[in-house]
């Protein structure tokens, strides 16, 4: 059974910066595509951006683009967002999934794995 597990999320300033971590159990990490999502209270979860198995391409919401990176390390079983600029209504909890399903950019279904979420607050 494949497990991810986010960390690296807390509480920063309007204007500050974080970097989230998620790490992926098992040995085919390098073939699956993977993305973050976001969930704030009373509203619907949101793409925010994804990568393919390799590293090669990347795709991002119009809300975050210009100001977060979605990365890999293959030999970490480790994807990365870094996360700039931080704006109050980028406070959500934030999930990463991933995917055995060919790599489309800007997938927001279909997904077969999840994490459990680490929560990002920005105060004003």
């Amino acid at each position: 059974q494949v497990q991810l597990v986010e960390s690296g999320g807390g509480l920063v300033q309007a204007g500050g910066s974080l970097r989230l971590s998620c790490a992926v159990s098992g040995r085919t990490f390098s073939s699956y595509a993977m993305a973050w999502f976001r969930q704030s209270p009373g509203k619907e979860r949101e793409f925010v951006a994804d990568i393919s198995p390799s590293g090669g391409r990347t795709y991002y919401a119009d809300s975050v683009k210009g100001r977060f990176t979605i990365s890999r390390d293959n030999a970490k079983n480790t994807v990365y967002m870094q996360m700039n600029s931080l704006k109050p209504e980028d406070t959500a909890v934030y999930y990463c999934a991933a995917t055995l399903k060919v790599y489309i950019s800007g997938r927001t279904f279909g997904y077969d794995y999840w994490g459990q979420g680490t929560q990002v607050t920005v105060s004003s």
